[in-house]
């Protein structure tokens, strides 16, 4: 069984414990590698590294970090079907899909900070007759990158990218449950150059590795994605040391039908947008809200369409739906489809483990799931599911649909489907969300801010937001 290893100031190497993690395969459920069980004294090692590295690479050109992210980008590239196998195997998702958006987006991620901060520009306020303030932005020093199972190298180089660009020294950890492409990464970096200490990646559970890092006084910022009580979690912990925070958490997104949208379009979309990933992507539309004009006839489609679906083995490129992230992930899923029904919803279509031939038979498998006739208010309709379950209601109004939208404790992304370009504007601009998309689902700009309100997080990521929050301004003046 292959072991991974940390990546500490430009070497791959164990645990300082000896101790290491299974990492299972969801498409059989049965482990296929293993991962260090690493604590805080592999963090103060990497993070000593980091500190040691940061006066070299924060002096040097834009143009020379911005060399160094092009060439990791290019090494991912260069082993795509390797990532793609990697990506597909450890998170359980489609080939197809690592293959189109997982992988893809990681090259890019890193393509495009190398370049955006060699056109990251500062700030001039021109006083008449008394001066000139101009702003300066300097990197922070060392900084804690922890990231997500879901789309495991598409965030974890979402994070590091700007870090580096703009001129820090990273301390990362990728999931326990989904670490491999992160370890390759690893590789890519040794092959590429990285200078010794810049980019630290360190494996292992969230209680112990991730929590030291958000908690080592020499780390100076922490991005984090993740779930929302974990986010709680680390604003309560670094809060009281003024670290910096950008916080990328949970979302309960809307998707709001009028009925005089483009159906055809609309239907397509929403199926993508409910179970891609099998739901398990923070931006997928859970509750669906459908104007009761076209409520018999969406629903009608939508469930003939969403039972076709093939829920099957990641490797074969006709699956839609591969297998959920772990075994306590898929319990947590069925648990709530559970609920559901004991809140008085009717199941349309899936709302059940799906067992597929060996060697696939102990996989961690679940019907694309349906529920209507359950109120906006309840329990499955208020809190993440994060998986294939999403619920239909019917509204009348605007204002109807406005209330239930905005009725959870979650503000990340919602969808809109109207011909009316008044109505889109005006309810877009009532729905309580960091991202609203019109007519559309996951389109992504990077140079666009990224990230929700309420208990959604914590700042923004993307273009500059991320530049910047990975910098401090200083601002200088300058008597006339």
């Amino acid at each position: 069984m292959k072991k991974l290893q940390n990546y500490i100031n430009g070497k791959l190497q164990p645990p300082k414990s000896g101790n290491y993690i299974e990492n299972f395969d969801p498409s059989k459920g049965v482990a296929f590698s293993l991962i260090p069980d690493s604590n805080l004294e592999d963090v103060a090692e990497a993070t000593s590294a980091a500190k040691k590295a940061f006066p070299k690479w924060s002096a040097m050109s834009l143009s020379e970090r911005s060399e160094v992210l092009l060439r990791l980008s290019k090494g991912i590239e260069e082993r795509m079907d390797e990532f793609v196998a990697a990506e597909s195997l450890d998170n359980g998702k489609p080939v197809s899909l690592a293959r189109q958006v997982d992988i893809p987006r990681a090259v890019s991620n890193l393509s495009f900070f190398a370049t955006a901060i060699l056109h990251f520009a500062s700030e001039s306020h021109y006083m008449e007759g008394v001066g000139i303030n101009y702003t300066t932005r300097k990197p922070i020093g060392v900084v804690g990158c922890i990231s997500p199972w879901n789309l495991p190298l598409y965030l974890f180089t979402w994070k590091i990218a700007p870090a580096l660009a703009s001129g820090n020294c990273v301390v990362a950890k990728p999931s326990e449950i989904t670490p491999y492409t992160a370890y390759l990464l690893s590789e890519v970096a040794v092959d590429a150059g990285m200078p010794p200490g810049v980019l630290n990646i360190i494996h292992g559970l969230g209680t112990s590795a991730g929590d030291a890092i958000v908690k080592h006084p020499d780390i100076k910022a922490v991005s984090f994605t993740g779930g929302t009580a974990t986010g709680a979690y680390i604003a309560k912990t670094a809060g009281p040391m003024f670290k910096k925070l950008s916080l990328e958490l949970g979302g309960k997104n809307p998707n709001i039908i009028f009925a005089d949208c483009d159906f055809d379009e609309m239907l397509s979309t929403t199926i993508r947008s409910s179970f891609a990933n099998q739901g398990q992507i923070c931006l997928c539309g859970s509750r669906i809200f459908i104007e009761s004009s076209i409520y018999d006839k969406f629903k009608t489609a939508f469930v003939e369409k969403v039972s076709r679906m093939k829920v099957g083995i990641p490797s074969d490129l006709n699956t839609k739906q591969g297998a959920i992230v772990s075994k306590d992930h898929m319990e947590k899923v069925l648990s709530y489809i559970e609920l559901a029904k004991e809140e008085g919803g009717e199941i349309l279509a899936g709302g059940k483990q799906v067992f597929l031939d060996a060697p696939y038979d102990k996989g961690y498998y679940i019907a694309p799931t349906i529920i209507e006739g359950l109120p906006h208010d309840c329990r499955t309709n208020q809190e993440e599911i994060f998986g294939p379950v999403v619920t239909l209601c019917p509204f009348d109004s605007e204002e109807e649909v406005l209330e239930m939208a905005n009725s959870t404790q979650y503000g990340l992304a919602a969808t809109l489907w109207t011909s009316n370009l008044k109505k889109a504007h005006r309810v877009a601009d009532e729905i309580h969300s960091g991202i609203v998309w019109i007519n559309s689902w996951l389109v992504r700009d990077l140079r666009t801010p990224f990230g929700g309100v309420k208990a959604s997080g914590v700042g923004r990521e993307g273009g500059w937001e991320a530049l910047k929050f990975f910098t401090e301004p200083k601002n200088i003046f300058i008597k006339s």
